[in-house]
Parts: structure tokens; sequence; C-alpha cells
């Protein structure tokens, strides 16, 4: 590995499900001389591309797992990580843009920003990763670059501008004419691993002059040396560069490239690229909390000389057991060293460190700052932190979404029942949005996740990495239930069985609340209830939350107000202000109309625009209240809100509505009331429920 931190680059390749990253990545490799054959997602040869090494991501012909590699280009050091596109498995993204510096945010060039791009750019902002954008696929029907950078202004944003444009479209795709060195490059060979340098094509000349104008208009914004020498016409190519990365770096710039992966053209450029705009880990701000100093916010050096800071992403159950993957922050880690896991305390020697190719590794003695690796023997939990001797220091954690969706599970016999154990304990490790619980009344094991493709993958591979046989039960959506208006309560708790009694007594209301799901307000003068019992009361009412009476489910969005109250100076004790608060919560419940919410999720369809109506429709049928549509160059796009429950087997309907030709996206919007139907229904189930378990 490079030992100078100006020739590494951390980078993400991400995007819509369908657009291409996995192909991409796999061209990136075979340029970079780390494979010597191509092989294409759901490849006519059976091998598969080399970054989706599961064999589920090979069948399917989607990526499920980020995977990580590691490339040489131009003298420089590559990490990179393959990110899944589908929404079902946003965390893979999540943990991958939190380590990198810099990403590849890549568009279809017939289909443009889709709503997964959305959500993906709004990932990429949240952890503030520069990125430069790939507009693939310029040799499919309908292939515009152009109307793709403008949706990447009006949908996204960005302040977009063309670094290349195409030489031909769709069928007559050749290659791209390169704007910052005014050249035409063209790819030939059998891959394209032969890059062409001439001269721009005589009928391109004047959209090239004016291109870059444009591009030179936007990048002088960042470098006055590069607006000085645009007013006099000497331009170089060196102070664009320059001008573009101080752009990108500052989060203010996208140049967009294009290219076509697949018929391995533009990859180079794109490659290029990566080393001439994204930041080095030396150029991208580390935040990370002293623990020994209140949480007080530290800015991390990528030094290999400081205190060793690396923070554990992911986790994946291999041959060898338990790969941890890191990335170093700072310091060095080398095999024999001695970290701390700031979580636990625990002192962890390092053992063997590894670098990743998928789901091959090679041996290396030691890694440094700003560099991701693999440690084995390490038993740790995604997002922990590990140090060297010396303060307390914790990586900020990631953004976890809740899961929306549940399943029951039930193994068919003892030995499925130990393999299936041995699964649900790694998956829910490895997946933060994997949830794994007992319901205490039916003793059934629950696993709750993101989506119905999210909880099909996990069981498909317990049954085929762990022999774990089990059947699946129906989905049960997460509901809540919530208060519609305010209602008083005034309870005295009072128990005399010999020796100290118990006595309690509390007086407030409860009201509605859109500030988080609980607050618990204190308003007691004049020492009604001492202060030593107000916890007891907030602990009370807090677990009251957790089951409501209608069905079963955890109370949300509401406000408890403690106004007054009572004690004794023998009787009162912190069960009897606990018992009190559960018993005045619940007859206080009653009274405050309580409701059933649903879940409620964003859905995007996106299909030609023949099948408009028909998407329509299917949508509706669902409760779907459609919010918008969008039409452009015979491809449509409808946005709707849909509740969960509505959705199951979407993806069957869908399908046979479009002729397989639309595809949809869908993640958690909000919690809203569920219609009266739905929720005498939902009542209905629970009371028979409850009737059998009785009868049991």
């Amino acid at each position: 590995m490079s030992s100078d931190l100006a020739k590494i680059r951390n980078i993400g390749i991400s995007a819509h499900i369908d657009s291409g990253k996995t192909t991409l990545t796999e061209r990136i490799l075979f340029y970079t001389q780390r494979i010597h054959a191509i092989h294409d997602v759901k490849g006519k040869d059976g091998v598969g591309a080399t970054m989706d090494h599961m064999e589920l991501e090979r069948e399917r012909g989607i990526t499920i797992t980020s995977a990580a590699t590691h490339v040489e280009w131009n003298r420089h050091h590559v990490n990179i990580i393959d990110t899944p596109g589908h929404v079902d498995f946003t965390i893979e993204v999540e943990r991958s843009l939190q380590v990198l510096d810099g990403a590849v945010l890549v568009l279809c060039a017939v289909a443009g920003v889709q709503s997964q791009s959305i959500t993906v750019d709004r990932q990429m902002k949240r952890y503030k990763v520069p990125r430069i954008a790939f507009v693939n696929k310029c040799d499919r029907s309908g292939a515009n670059p152009v109307r793709v950078t403008h949706a990447l202004r009006d949908k996204l944003g960005h302040n977009a501008v063309l670094l290349q444009i195409p030489i031909g479209l769709e069928a007559d795709f050749k290659g791209v004419v390169d704007l910052v060195e005014m050249k035409a490059i063209t790819f030939e060979g059998d891959n394209g691993e032969k890059v062409v340098v001439g001269e721009i094509p005589a009928d391109l000349r004047a959209e090239a002059e004016e291109r870059r104008a444009e591009l030179i208009d936007a990048a002088s914004m960042f470098s006055d040396e590069l607006m000085e020498a645009a007013l006099e016409d000497r331009a170089t190519p060196e102070l664009i560069r320059a001008a573009i990365r101080s752009g990108v770096i500052s989060l203010e710039l996208t140049p967009v490239l294009v290219g076509s992966a697949y018929k391995n053209k533009g990859v180079q450029p794109l490659l290029d690229a990566v080393t001439h705009y994204l930041p080095s880990p030396a150029e991208v701000p580390i935040e990370a909390i002293d623990l020994d100093r209140d949480g007080a916010t530290v800015e991390l050096r990528p030094d290999p000389a400081a205190q060793t800071v690396a923070y554990a992403f992911k986790l994946d159950e291999g041959r060898y057991g338990q790969l941890t993957f890191l990335r170093i922050y700072q310091g060095r880690l080398a095999k024999g060293d001695t970290v701390y896991q700031t979580r636990t305390g625990r002192k962890i020697k390092i053992g063997r460190v590894v670098r990743m190719h998928a789901d091959k590794m090679e041996d290396i003695e030691s890694a440094s700052a700003g560099d991701i690796v693999g440690l084995f023997g390490i038993d740790c939990n995604t997002g922990d932190t590990f140090t060297a001797d010396g303060p307390r220091i914790n990586m900020t954690s990631m953004f976890v979404p809740d899961p929306v969706i549940s399943l029951s599970v039930h193994p068919v016999d003892s030995k499925a029942q130990d393999n299936m154990s041995k699964a649900l304990s790694r998956f829910s490790k490895e997946d933060p949005t994997f949830r794994v619980s007992l319901d205490p009344e039916s003793n059934e094991t629950i696993i709750s996740g993101m989506g119905e493709l999210h909880l099909d993958v996990y069981v498909e591979r317990m049954k085929r990495e762990y022999s774990a046989q089990v059947t699946t039960g129906a989905p049960q959506v997460a509901y809540r239930e919530a208060i519609s208006r305010r209602a008083d309560f005034d309870y005295l708790h009072k128990k005399q069985t010999g020796g100290s009694g118990q006595y309690a007594k509390v007086v407030g209301y409860l009201e509605p609340s859109d500030e988080g799901d609980y607050q618990f307000v204190d308003e007691i003068k004049g020492g009604r209830i001492p202060t030593e019992y107000i916890p007891a009361c907030d602990k009370g009412f807090r677990a009251s939350l957790e089951k409501g009476s209608l069905i079963g489910f955890p109370v949300v969005g509401i406000k408890v107000v403690l106004t007054d109250g009572n004690s004794h100076s023998v009787d009162s004790s912190d069960m009897a202000f606990m018992v009190a608060s559960k018993k005045a919560f619940r007859e206080a419940y009653r009274k405050a109309g309580p409701q059933i919410l649903e879940p409620v999720m964003k859905v995007s369809v996106e299909g030609p625009s023949e099948f408009q109506g028909a998407v329509y429709r299917s949508l509706m049928q669902r409760r779907g209240t459609v919010l918008g549509s969008t039409e452009d160059a015979g491809f449509a796009r409808v946005d709707a809100e849909v509740p969960l429950a509505a959705m199951f087997g979407y993806s069957t309907d869908l399908r046979s509505a479009t002729q397989g030709k639309a595809e949809f996206t869908m993640e958690f919007s909000k919690y809203a009331p569920a219609p009266k139907d739905v929720a005498e229904e939902l009542l209905k189930k629970y009371k028979s429920k409850a009737v059998d378990e009785e009868d049991a």
C-alpha cells in the first residue's frame, strides 16, 4: 500500500438498482488488472460478477451485501466498496458511506435520476460525502446524458457540470470528448482496454467548445486563478482540474462523466477522475467523541504516529470465523498489536490483518490511517470503535432506520432450532436493521427487517448457509398505538398487607405530542410527591408504553404531565409510585381516544408510460394515495403513499399488470391512523387471539 496519504482514495459506488454499479466495478477490476477476465451480472457463463460473490446474489442478479476490494491506478491506492441499490438493503449503503471519503454516483442514461437515486443522494448528503457522477448505459436506446445532468440539478439540487460529451449515442456510441484536455477518447481492443486519444471530430467541435466554456465558468467559482486565466483565455487543464477538485471536496460541484460499462467505454477516464477529483483521507475532516471529556468533540488526524482509532463498519461470518471490516482513521494497526474496544473496555490482541478482494483476501503485516482492512478473531458488533492506549475515543454511530415488517419463523425440528439460533445470532450482529425478538404471548421467534425481499434473503441464507430448515408465518406489520385527545388521571394506589404497606397517589393528564414518542413533564409543586419518587413515576409511565391495550403494540406520540399527588411517610416507595403510574396510565388511556397507527410507505413505481394507468389502478387498489407523477421520453414514474399492510405481494401484481416492465422501490414515510374498517379487523384479531390463548 502507498504510504503517501495523498495517493489513497476510499470510494463507494452507489446508485439506483439496475444502474450498472456492479458491471462498472467489474470493468474497474479488469482495467486495473485485479481480474483477468470479465464476467457479467447473471452472466451466461454461469460465473457472475466478481463482487457479487454470494450464490444468492448471482442467482437473483442483485447486490445484497456491500463488497470491498482495492486496486492500483495511476500510482494511487483505491479502496472500493460496491453497495446494493435495493432499498431493502439500505443499511449496507449507510455503513459504507460512513467510512468513505468519496463516491461515484452511477445514473442510467435512459432513466436518469430515479427514486432510489434520491435516497442514495440523501444518504451521501447525511455523511457529507463528495461525489462525481457517472452517466452509464449511453449505448442504450433513449440515452441522453444532457437530460440526466439537468435532472441532477433540478431533482437533486446538484451543481452538476459535464466533463465529457459522448461521441455518438445509443448504438452509435463510440467514445467521449474530454472537455478538460479537449481531446477525443475512444476505446479499442476486445474489452476496450486500449485507450486511443485523438482529435475531436469536426461535427462535435462547436458543442465541445460551448460545453467547455460552461465547465470553466462553473469551476472558476472555486479558483480565482482559473477565473483570471479564463478571462485572458489561458485556462490550462491543470488549473481546471485543481478548481474542479476544490468544488468537489467542498460538496459544491458535481462533475459528470459519461460512458457504458457494459460496452467497455468510459471506465478508464472515470478512474482518472477518481484520482484527480475525489479527496484523500487527509482532506476529509473526521470528528469523534472523547468519552473521557464528557463526550467532547475531537477531530482525528490521519497520522500513522497518533493514537490508533479504528471503526468496525461491517461484520461477515466466513469459513475462518468472524471477519471484521475496519476503517483506520488514526494511527496504525499491525499483527500482534493490542487495542481496546471502547464500548466494553476489553483488551484485544490483533491476530490476523487482511486486505479484501470480494470474498478473497491477502494477509498483510500492518495498515495505517486512511486504509480499510479486515481483522479475524475479534468479537465485536457493527459500529464498535477500537483504540490504542490513551483517551477513550468513540466514532459517531451510523443512522439506523427502524424495521417496518416482521415474520414469525419456526424450525422444523430440534436440529433446525440450533442452526436457526446460530444464524439469527450472526445475522442480527451483522445487520443492525435485522432484529430478532421473542413474542412473550405466543412464544414465537419474530424476525423484523426493511421489506419482504430483505427477510426473504435472510430466510434463504438460513437454509443454505446453516442448513436450518424453517417455515415462516404471515408477515406482521409494525403497528403503533396513540391517543387522539387529552385525558386526566387521578389514581390512588393503597395496599395494606401486614407490615409496611404501599401508598402512592398520582394526578395529571395525558395528551398527544408531536415531539418524539414520549415526553414526561414534572409540574409537582410544594413537594406533594417527594423528588426521589419522580423517576419511579417516569419509569411506570414509560413501561406502560411498551404495550397498548388496543392491539398490544407500543404507544407513541404521548406527553404525560404530572401535576399533583400524595405520599405517605412510611408506606410510600419507588415500587408503589411505579404501580400507581402504570394503573393511572391504563385508566386515562381508555378515555384518551386511543387509535391504531399503521406504517405508511413512500412507493415509487417506474416503467414505460403506456402502463401508467395500470400502475395507478394497482396503487389505488391497495389504499394508495398518489402524490404525483412525471413522464419523460416514454418513461413514467408514479410516487404514492401506501400502507405497508397493503403492499404484500405487490411485486407479483405489478409484474402482471405491466408485462414485467415496471419496478418499484419502497421506503418508510410515516405512521398514520388506520381507517376504521382496518382498525376494527385488527381489534377483532387481537381479541380472538387473546381468547384462544386463555382457552389454551
